[in-house]
């Protein structure tokens, strides 16, 4: 990791795994050889084929290399939220999520943890200029691509690759997002952890990253977790344009009855100039003229 990047404390990684005993020495040795002051934690869903317990092997060799065991798999936003819990605890500055099975690129770890110095929370982008996606099939791209759009404007979130999955966060404002709702059964935590940095104020930054489909291994997406990420972000779309109507209806409102008032005091003082000025006509009407002789008694009938 470059020195500059130094200042920004104690880095803990955090990889979720289930039955990646084909990818695990794998990504911890290039996140090792990438970014070597950083901490690894390994959140493994009791994987069968092995993997916590190649973990924890690992972690008896490398005193950079911690795992967490979880009695099953339960999806993996709660096993970031795990994750998360247990780096906070542990004093941990900067927590970042991570893909075991190869997808982001552990080269790529130290321009995003560089962009923290100007960031609350970074996220690496397949979507922005310089980023990229390889060998994944045009649907897989479209769907991708069309569920960040989808999601951008139901939430209203100007950040390109919402629900990606490579995100880095101050300590501070991890604790903040996590006060809020958080999806912890799918994929959807990608969703709201950026969206609810987004509406706290955060300030939100995406690196270009590569992109690349898993060589080993199965991937745990599928259709059902597509259309539930679906039906979610639905949910919480209209129930945010909702929130922001009835805000602009009372708002309206207010508005208006500040107009009536105005009106009302404006009417009042231009009634009350209008009275003025016939009162001080009238008493002009009402004396002497000085160019007309005032009538002598005796000029009188």
């Amino acid at each position: 990791m470059p020195d500059a990047d130094a200042s920004l404390g104690r880095i803990l990684v955090i990889i979720p795994t289930y039955n990646e005993i084909d990818n695990l020495d794998m990504i911890t040795t290039r996140l090792r050889q990438a970014t070597p002051e950083v901490h690894i934690l390994v959140v493994d869903d009791n994987s069968p084929d092995g993997t916590g317990r190649r973990a924890d092997a690992l972690a008896a060799s490398d005193d950079h290399i911690h795992v967490l065991h979880r009695a099953g798999k339960e999806g993996l936003g709660a096993a970031y939220l795990a994750g998360f819990a247990w780096g906070l605890e542990a004093g941990y500055d900067v927590l970042v999520e991570f893909d075991a099975d190869g997808s982001h690129q552990p080269e790529q770890l130290p321009r995003v943890l560089a962009a923290l110095h100007h960031a609350d929370m970074v996220k690496g982008s397949r979507w922005v200029r310089g980023g990229r996606v390889v060998d994944w099939a045009l649907h897989r791209e479209l769907l991708s691509r069309g569920g960040s759009i989808y999601t951008r404007l139901m939430l209203g979130v100007p950040v390109k690759d919402i629900t990606g999955g490579f995100n880095a966060f101050h300590a501070d404002t991890l604790r903040a997002v996590l006060s809020e709702r958080i999806d912890q059964h799918g994929y959807g935590i990608q969703r709201d952890l950026t969206w609810h940095a987004h509406r706290l104020g955060k300030t939100i930054v995406e690196v270009p990253i590569e992109f690349r489909e898993r060589q080993r291994g199965a991937s745990k997406m599928s259709g059902a977790v597509v259309k539930e990420a679906m039906r979610s972000t639905t949910r919480l779309g209209v129930e945010h344009r909702g929130r922001q109507a009835r805000a602009l209806a009372t708002e309206l409102g207010r508005r208006a009855q500040r107009a009536g008032e105005t009106a009302r005091r404006v009417a009042g003082s231009l009634a009350r100039s209008a009275g003025a000025a016939l009162g001080a006509a009238r008493h002009r009407d009402a004396r002497p003229d000085p160019t007309v002789p005032a009538q002598r008694p005796e000029d009188r009938p």
